[in-house]
């Protein structure tokens, strides 16, 4: 299947670990250009050190950006589009977890949460758009999480914003429309990540891989009967930016392997 992103310019935020860089390294294996960005400039470096295994120095843009301020956001992309020539798509794929319940969730935390999860999307929405216009349209992916719709208690502060972050993405669908600017979602369940292995390393270190991935699994009761990888995440955002995906907007795709409740 022709997924149509040859020469399209794909802005992946949070793009330098994880799930957005594993889509960076796809978007690159289409014949698309990419521009990411994260906050440590030596994981910065590193991410475009592994991007040119897929693509060329003239494919590949990559700068230190903290995606919770407005200046380093427009910086970045306004970079990313004299670079490339414009913008065709954007990957809102930064996050971070708080672990804790009501009253355990320091206001600081609440306020980084409610920065990283709501108003870095808003600022990198805000600094696309003039680029989309002067394409003709373009597609937002914004990487959720499935405690969007089914709340944890020990970790209310990334639910909450999720949550907030569910109801954006489905309202600009509506609002961009008009200028065929398609916006979706992408909500994660298990997906092993720089950010799970930094736990494993952390509370089982003498644990294999594959042995602690499993048995969490199993406690987590995921119905595949495993964590997902950051790849199976990455096509689904591919085929969200991709041609084939043409009449799919306002939409929340779950990667989750049928992890939550009945409806």
């Amino acid at each position: 299947m022709d997924l149509g992103l040859k020469d399209k310019v794909a802005v992946i935020m949070g793009g330098t670990s994880g799930v957005g860089l594993k889509t960076a390294e796809m978007f690159l294996q289409e014949g698309a250009r990419v521009a990411v960005c994260g906050r440590d400039p030596e994981r910065k470096e590193k991410a475009y050190d592994h991007l040119l295994e897929f693509g060329t120095v003239d494919s590949i843009f990559a700068a230190t950006c903290d995606v919770t301020s407005k200046d380093d956001v427009n910086t970045f992309i306004n970079g990313a589009a004299a670079n490339f020539g414009g913008i065709d798509i954007l990957v809102n794929a930064a996050g971070q977890s708080v672990m804790g319940y009501f009253f355990d969730v320091k206001d600081e935390q609440w306020e980084q949460q409610i920065k990283l999860k709501y108003f870095a999307i808003i600022y990198a929405v805000k600094a696309v758009h003039p680029y989309f216009i002067k394409r003709g349209g373009g597609r937002i992916i914004n990487i959720n999480a499935t405690l969007a719709k089914e709340p944890e208690r020990h970790m209310i502060a990334t639910a909450a914003t999720r949550a907030g972050l569910l109801n954006l993405s489905k309202t600009l669908s509506q609002e961009l429309a008009s200028e065929n600017i398609l916006v979706n979602s992408v909500s994660l369940g298990l997906i092993r990540t720089d950010q799970w292995e930094r736990r494993r390393l952390k509370n089982a270190p003498d644990m294999k891989a594959e042995d602690y991935y499993a048995d969490l699994a199993k406690k987590r009761n995921i119905p595949l009967g495993r964590v997902g990888e950051a790849e199976e995440v990455a096509s689904v955002i591919l085929f969200l930016a991709s041609s084939q995906a043409s009449y799919v907007s306002g939409s929340t795709i779950e990667t989750a392997g049928a992890l939550g409740k009945a409806l």
